[in-house]
């Protein structure tokens, strides 16, 4: 018959042995909880990052707004102010005042300029290229601070016009963004954010109640003189 210490003994190994399986059961349901939630984090960031980051050239759908077969007219006036003059634009500029990321996409973002040229926006910037369909104010707007001019036009222009702002983005589309804007109060516009003074920097607007060729001058030599030159360059 055993002692009392041996049973003792006997019973203080079980008593560790129980203890220890629920230690490794209690483990093993904490890393599939990890497990499941880190599946579910990653699952809801891609869906976000996918939402977040379609655009940039936007060709599906894009030939319907921005049609191709257009053409630009031929440059004939060099200096802005004149430009813009001559094809009735209104230029005006204004020091930012922000130049803060907003985390959440879904946030609304209020700007002072429509379209806007500068202010807080959203830390995933919009892509380069042709829109049939803009991407949030809050992505162009980080866009801007890249240095890139953004062409912004009515979606109600008559088919040749859209076709022929097309062309305008196909002879020099670098660092630039052509895309509709219906609720603005210009036929056509352009916007820029320029560094100086730093660090918030200046934003830029032109703006064109009416289309005609004369507006390509203006477009042309505001896109000149503002490209490459936000506050947070990005080749």
């Amino acid at each position: 018959m055993a002692s009392r210490k041996e049973q003792k003994e006997a019973l203080r190994r079980e008593r560790e042995e129980r203890e220890r399986e629920a230690r490794e059961q209690q483990r093993r349901k904490r890393l599939v909880g990890f497990g499941v939630g880190g599946a579910l984090a990653l699952a809801a960031v891609a869906v976000v990052a996918a939402l977040v980051l379609s655009g940039g050239d936007d060709s599906s759908g894009g030939e319907k707004l921005l049609p191709d077969g257009g053409e630009a007219p031929a440059a004939k006036v060099t200096d802005l102010k004149q430009a813009a003059d001559a094809a009735g634009c209104r230029l005006s500029s204004e020091k930012a005042k922000s130049r803060a990321h907003e985390q959440d996409p879904s946030k609304r973002l209020r700007y002072r300029t429509n379209p806007p040229t500068d202010g807080k926006h959203y830390e995933v910037p919009a892509e380069d290229g042709a829109y049939s369909k803009a991407p949030p104010d809050a992505r162009l707007v980080h866009t801007l601070e890249h240095g890139r001019v953004i062409i912004w036009f009515k979606p109600s222009l008559p088919e040749p016009a859209r076709a022929n702002l097309k062309a305008l983005f196909d002879e020099d589309n670098y660092q630039i963004v052509l895309t509709p804007r219906a609720n603005m109060p210009f036929a056509v516009a352009a916007s820029a954010w320029g560094r100086d003074p730093q660090p918030l920097g200046t934003g830029f607007l032109l703006g064109c109640p009416r289309y005609d060729d004369k507006v390509f001058d203006a477009l042309r030599t505001f896109r000149d003189e503002h490209r490459s030159n936000g506050p947070e360059p990005v080749p």
